[in-house]
């Protein structure tokens, strides 16, 4: 890939970073924050700072200051473990998200719809999703759960899936010690578990809509034309497969392409300029791992002892 292409990605994935991270602090100051419905992330813990310091000192600490410091924090402490690139992202998102939520904050003192509680935990649950899924799309984040998160997955076993989901079930649980302005104790808790249900289906819908691939098979005399065209038009490879048609009794050759289901129009508009008798089928693909794909994320199991011993004893005998 070329330099300015390089860079031109970069640039991209930052301004649909800040589009994410604007949308998720839109949802959390105009929907969630003004009734007082606690959330998961490290927005969550900056509400109960600001409910907890209002308590004792009648002044509480902006949710956004608390994000920012608290991420700080935590950065410093994870900086051996995590990458760097990790690091200089999430700076970069947890500045961004601190700057939307301080300059939105003031701006929604009331809920957008009024009186109307499960709505707006409804529809600011549905942005803050799309906006967290949208940050994750162009491998951005916004710190905080992430963080600790990535911390855990390096020592051990648990999944980073599995410590975010702990983490924001302990934050919200957390905000039964402190009541509501109301006096409501419940209320605030019960609706911060339907957020942990919608904003993380909101971000896997998100990402998986953008990931969804497609398996092209071509069949046509022009094979050579096409995937050539499909190699610098499209940017993506071809597999040339060698077959037999059993009616005519003619060697052909077959096309298997893969792309992104948003390529596969470009992938249509190339074979009709090429050959409009073209046979193609096309069909989804759950998941495509590799090359210009996605990456293959899990942890290999380590083999047990008795493994090991079984595994030395056959290279005994086998030197034997």
């Amino acid at each position: 890939m070329q330099f300015k292409d390089k860079i031109w990605i970069s640039a991209k994935d930052y301004v649909f970073i800040v589009v994410g991270l604007c949308l998720y602090a839109l949802g959390f100051t105009a929907f969630l924050a003004p009734e007082n419905v606690v959330i998961g992330g490290m927005a969550g813990i900056g509400q109960l700072i600001y409910f907890l310091t209002e308590k004792i000192f009648s002044y509480g600490v902006p949710i956004a200051v608390s994000i920012y410091v608290l991420n700080i924090i935590l950065l410093m402490i994870a900086y051996k473990t995590v990458s760097r690139t990790f690091v200089v992202r999430t700076v970069f998102g947890v500045t961004v998200i601190a700057l939307a939520i301080g300059l939105f904050q003031p701006l929604f003192t009331k809920p957008l719809v009024e009186q109307e509680t499960f709505m707006n935990v409804i529809i600011g649950s549905i942005l803050c999703g799309i906006g967290i899924g949208l940050t994750f799309v162009h491998n951005g984040s916004s710190g905080g759960v992430d963080i600790i998160a990535a911390m855990v997955a390096k020592h051990t076993n648990v999944s980073v899936g599995r410590t975010m989901q702990i983490c924001d079930l302990c934050i919200v649980t957390s905000s039964l010690l402190l009541p509501r302005p109301d006096g409501q104790v419940i209320a605030s808790p019960v609706y911060g578990y339907v957020t942990l249900l919608i904003i993380p289906f909101m971000a896997d819908m998100m990402i998986n809509t953008n990931r969804q691939a497609v398996q092209f098979t071509i069949f046509s005399r022009y094979w050579e034309e096409i995937a050539t065209a499909i190699n610098n038009e499209a940017h993506r490879g071809c597999t040339v497969l060698s077959g037999m048609g059993w009616y005519s009794k003619q060697e052909v050759k077959v096309l298997l392409v893969m792309c992104r289901k948003y390529e596969a129009m470009t992938i249509f508009r190339i074979i009709k300029a090429i050959d409009d008798d073209a046979f193609i089928t096309q069909a989804n693909v759950n998941g495509v791992y590799g090359q210009g794909f996605d990456e293959i994320k899990m942890r290999m199991k380590a083999p047990s002892h008795h493994e090991k011993q079984e595994a030395g004893a056959a290279d005994h005998s086998h030197h034997a």
